[in-house]
């Protein structure tokens, strides 16, 4: 397999590199839990923890609200959200200490000029603190269509930063987006980009292990699971990129959350079955 990095520096092309990794594809062997989720939650996209929960949310044509729900399916709250706008297509969530954050970037046919990310304070029943307002540095076709590099649903949240994994449909390869963390308008230029050959619809990351892992989807239906390790900001020609097959029919995986560096809890849309579903996988 081909595994390509591409960084960039803000100005200028800085190194590039073609690394070929003598690999397949893995097989996820273990679906340590399955469990069904409640219909209002029928469009879960993404994926954090909070207060001993999970908090997620639907995408587009949802509620502005966050939902936290137990690790076996029950609703314990809901938040509504007010002052930050409506959820045109809520994709991602991250956090940090103070802060949690929405990817409103979905971007399905390419034509929204509203991309942004929420700022919602995590200590203040998720008060709207501001919205990160971006724009693709590279675009200026806003026409409706179906293949096009403008669609961005994973999200996570560095030290110093916010990062973007695209959903390329049309290279399949996921491009990385750095901005800050503080509200204001901003022009994204990609960072780097992963060969993933899948549309990515999901991201966390763990500081602690330095870790990222992305989830995805291609044209034939099946699930992935990326894992990239040594993921230092400044340092991506570092990172370990490996790709797993998951052994999930039947679902959309939009959303993913790291216990360590092998289990993983992912949530899946309702896809064939009438309801969205909690899994937690092992490598």
């Amino acid at each position: 397999m081909k595994f390509i990095i591409n960084y960039l520096s803000s100005n200028k092309i800085f190194l590039t590199f073609f690394l070929i990794f003598k690999f397949k594809i893995a097989i996820c062997q273990i679906v340590v839990e399955e469990k069904f989720l409640p219909k209002i939650i029928n469009e879960t996209s993404g994926l954090e923890y909070y207060n001993g929960n999970f908090l997620t949310h639907n995408d587009s044509g949802g509620e502005e609200k966050l939902y936290a729900f137990s690790d076996i399916g029950n609703i314990i709250a809901e938040y509504k959200i007010n002052g930050c706008g409506k959820n045109t297509d809520w994709e991602d969530i991250a956090s940090d200490e103070n802060n949690i954050y929405i990817a409103n970037t979905g971007n399905n046919f390419g034509y929204r000029t509203d991309l942004e990310i929420l700022i919602l304070d995590k200590k203040d029943n998720f008060k709207c603190n501001g919205r990160i307002e971006i724009r693709y540095e590279k675009q200026n076709n806003y026409s409706r269509r179906s293949r096009h590099e403008y669609d961005s649903e994973g999200l996570i949240a560095t030290d110093n930063n916010l990062v973007l994994f695209s959903k390329n449909r049309l290279s399949f390869t996921t491009e990385l987006y750095f901005m800050p963390k503080t509200a204001g308008s901003y022009e994204l230029k990609s960072k780097a980009f992963y060969n993933a050959k899948s549309l990515i619809t999901g991201a966390d990351y763990q500081a602690e292990n330095n870790l990222v892992a992305l989830v995805g989807y291609n044209t034939k239906g099946e699930q992935f699971l990326y894992t990239i390790h040594k993921f230092f900001p400044e340092k991506l020609e570092l990172t370990e990129f490996k790709k797993y097959k998951l052994p999930i029919n039947k679902a959309q995986i939009e959303a993913i959350k790291i216990i360590d560096d092998e289990t993983f809890w992912l949530t899946s849309e309702d896809e064939g079955n009438g309801y969205p579903r909690l899994f937690k996988i092992k490598l």
